[in-house]
């Protein structure tokens, strides 16, 4: 990760920029400023959310023309620019855990996201599964205590907007399989299964529900990082893993209205 952050930061990727003086920031940030994201550069109405802020550099990478650092306050990193498509997206890191994405989701509320699609990892269940396959959440269940704190009693479930869940399938297309995930507040194990979920993460849940509430239409996909069998997912194919499901979310969040 340092490494791709040196190279960011050199000559071929001047585009790629940190802060400007504090000076500049009124004419490039939003009215309203949040309390915890500070951008130095505009938001999109559409936004990938990774918890990883070394992931949100690499699909910066991957999916923008020219990306630009909007906010690095807290650790949590976030990119904009255009895609290949010519469509304005947002690239933000949400932190590890459900409180954390819940917050960052609010924030960018109040930035003008409209629409998201969640990336991260999970762990998955049963000896079918396997490391590196692409999860198409299609609903999330409670399985922590936090749950709780927003309206979602353990056992119930949440769903992804139903539009973008649609488009975010088709741009997967074979690469994905739909599956119900359930949020833990512990980092989960294969070796402990949740009953009538396929896979397990931290904040899918969490940014679902209080997506309802902010009036945002989100979906997510996850990546098996592990499964029962076999070795965790890591280095080169995580990324890749990363990058399919950053193509994927980058399409089926533009043109909303085909």
């Amino acid at each position: 990760m340092f490494r791709r952050l040196e190279k960011i930061r050199g000559p071929g990727f001047s585009h790629l920029e940190s802060a400007p003086p504090a000076r500049l920031r009124r004419a490039i940030v939003s009215p309203a400023v949040p309390a915890r994201l500070k951008p130095t550069a505009p938001i999109a109405p559409t936004a990938i959310l990774v918890g990883d802020p070394g992931r949100s550099l690499l699909l910066a990478q991957e999916l923008l023309e020219q990306p630009k650092m909007s906010n690095h306050a807290r650790g949590l990193w976030g990119y904009g620019g255009r895609t290949a498509a010519g469509e304005e997206l947002t690239i933000q890191a949400t932190g590890m855990g459900g409180p954390s994405a819940a917050i960052v989701l609010a924030d960018l509320a109040e930035l003008g996201v409209k629409r998201a699609v969640r990336i991260g990892t999970c762990t998955a269940f049963g000896p079918a599964a396997r490391a590196g396959e692409l999860l198409l959440v299609e609903a999330a269940l409670g399985g922590g205590g936090s749950a709780a704190s927003f309206g979602v009693e353990p056992g119930a479930v949440v769903r992804p907007d139903a539009d973008l869940q649609r488009r975010l399938a088709r741009a997967l297309g074979p690469d994905g399989r739909p599956a119900t995930v359930a949020s833990l507040d512990t980092m989960p194990s294969a070796a402990q299964p949740v009953a009538g979920a396929a896979a397990a993460d931290m904040q899918t849940l969490a940014l679902l529900a209080r997506a309802v509430e902010l009036g945002i239409a989100a979906a997510a996909v996850l990546i098996a990082a592990e499964a029962e069998a076999g070795e965790p997912l890591e280095g080169d194919d995580l990324e890749r893993a990363a990058a399919t499901a950053g193509k994927a979310a980058a399409s089926a969040l533009s043109n909303p209205q085909v």
